[in-house]
């Protein structure tokens, strides 16, 4: 686009750098790029951090997108030292602002207006979060900003029709979801970048917080609109690797930044998981449904120990176990051999 002198639009914006970490996600991040390369802002730079993929992922997206950065880690660095790779690139390159994606994204092509029309409300040292729907139900909201209650987030509006009538605002949120994230490249200067202990998941949400003890706020932007695959480089809600950095990574988020009331009420809340998901309820008798109490007899307490060895043997239960076992004992970042063992 050029103005009536001639001269391009991109020269009276201020430039956007989008950074995308892939890691053994190939077709999502060509979709998600796809996307991208569809966004009407004339001020645009485009980094994928690939993190070590075996996939083939670095030659398919040069072949298809020869004009993007691509910076190559050797290693899995996860969604903190892949963004930090990015980030590092950024602080060089001139850009004013940085949107930290999901490789699983897919963007409505008026995004960076909305954020950037967002930016004048609110101020550029804002956190800028856009309103994420789920991507098989493209109506749906996944994400309308986010709230602490009692032992964890919510995302408000999750699974909620999106009518128009609520989450039309711009609103101060607990944190900008990491999916899509928007943010002055001031902030981060002063912020400092992600916490690579995090590896993957609760790193924005730090990150957030830590911004916010220095002024720094974070908004909804209900206009600037993502669609999200959810988890699909981590394999779900179900997976283990999911369950080992959300159980892990919260705690040491708590730690961090919860004041003693609340991280009691969330230590509670954990050990009561864990003994619920490890321990049966108790014997129940075949007829009645009830549980039997004491007296035992060893095949009741037989049957007893082997059900609990039959939970304890569930993925998901186990990396559970194994990440909470992990914040005691100040293992962060990449998760261990044993969890991913246990996705094989």
């Amino acid at each position: 686009m050029k103005d009536s002198k001639g001269k391009s639009d991109a020269l009276f914006h201020p430039k956007v750098a989008i950074v995308i970490v892939n890691w053994n996600g190939k077709e999502d991040t060509l979709e998600c790029l796809e996307s991208v390369r569809r966004i009407d802002y004339p001020c645009v730079e485009v980094i994928v951090v690939d993190n070590g993929s075996t996939d083939n992922s670095v030659g398919a997206i040069r072949g298809r997108f020869p004009d993007i950065v691509l910076l190559e880690s050797e290693n899995n660095l996860g969604t903190a030292g892949g963004r930090n790779i990015g980030i590092r690139y950024v602080l060089k390159s001139g850009a004013d602002f940085v949107l930290f994606l999901d490789n699983d994204t897919i963007l409505d092509p008026q995004l960076i207006w909305n954020l950037m029309k967002a930016v004048d409300v609110v101020g550029s040292h804002g956190i800028l979060g856009a309103k994420i729907y789920y991507f098989d139900e493209p109506n749906k909201i996944w994400y309308a900003g986010s709230k602490w209650k009692y032992s964890g987030f919510i995302h408000l509006g999750m699974g909620d029709t999106d009518d128009g009538q609520r989450f039309n605002s711009i609103a101060e949120t607990a944190y900008a979801c990491g999916c899509a994230l928007f943010v002055d490249k001031k902030v981060i200067e002063k912020v400092g970048i992600f916490d690579e202990k995090f590896f993957a998941y609760f790193e924005e949400t730090d990150f957030c917080y830590r911004a916010k003890a220095e002024g720094f706020r974070s908004f909804l932007v209900p206009s600037a609109k993502v669609w999200h695959k959810i988890s699909s480089s981590t394999g779900g809600k179900a997976s283990p690797f999911f369950q080992y950095y959300l159980n892990r990574n919260i705690l040491l988020w708590a730690e961090r930044h919860l004041p003693l009331g609340d991280k009691i009420k969330l230590y509670w809340n954990v050990l009561d998981k864990l003994v619920r998901a490890v321990l049966p309820p108790g014997i129940r008798s075949a007829t009645t449904g009830k549980n039997i109490r004491f007296p035992w007899t060893s095949e009741l307490l037989r049957n007893y120990i082997e059900e609990c060895n039959r939970k304890y043997k569930d993925p998901a239960i186990k990396a559970i176990l194994i990440g909470v076992r992990d914040y005691f004992l100040r293992r962060f970042g990449n998760c261990p051999e044993s969890i991913t063992s246990l996705r094989k």
